[in-house]
């Protein structure tokens, strides 16, 4: 949660969907990461929050906050404490389920090394190296390589997943 500098909620400790149901709410645009857990969060509370405004990025929604329009429900790593000073960020981790953003690679891709470092970036757990061999693995050999480098669930096929020679024996 965020609120303007000074602003009721952050006396509210701790934080409660019915405070913050209580003043307009600004957060992402239906459709976008995590509204549908906000939504089902309010819903499931038997609650339902005033969104006076929604938008698809999250300066923007920010700038609305800091304009007074109201409180803003964002991603926490979405706030940075030197460029949103007029800002005060509100613990609400006890409210909302956590979203879960995947990467998804093709198996047998060429990346380019700012991919690698990207994914790198976003989880530290999984290093160039791991996950160059991940990607680049044989069909067969794949398990393995997850296995051993604990890539498994990040790419091997789930389910019914056709094999590309299913595909093109299909398509």
């Amino acid at each position: 949660m965020i609120a303007p500098k000074g602003h009721a909620l952050e006396k509210v400790l701790p934080l409660t969907l019915e405070a913050i149901a209580e003043w307009p709410v600004v957060t992402y645009h239906e459709g976008f990461t995590g509204r549908g857990n906000i939504d089902r969060t309010f819903a499931k509370a038997g609650l339902a929050p005033d969104i006076v405004m929604s938008a698809m990025d999250t300066d923007v929604l920010k700038a609305y906050v800091e304009l007074g329009l109201g409180v803003g429900i964002i991603a926490a790593m979405a706030f940075d404490t030197k460029r949103d000073v007029g800002l005060r960020i509100l613990d609400a981790d006890h409210l909302f389920a956590a979203n879960t953003s995947l990467i998804a690679v093709r198996r047998g891709s060429y990346l380019r090394n700012y991919a690698y470092r990207f994914i790198e970036l976003c989880s530290p757990a999984l290093p160039e190296r791991e996950v160059r061999a991940a990607v680049m693995a044989e069909q067969g050999k794949a398990d393995a390589v997850g296995r051993r480098t604990g890539l498994d669930r990040a790419y091997r096929p789930a389910g019914n997943t056709l094999s590309r020679d299913e595909v093109r024996r299909t398509g």
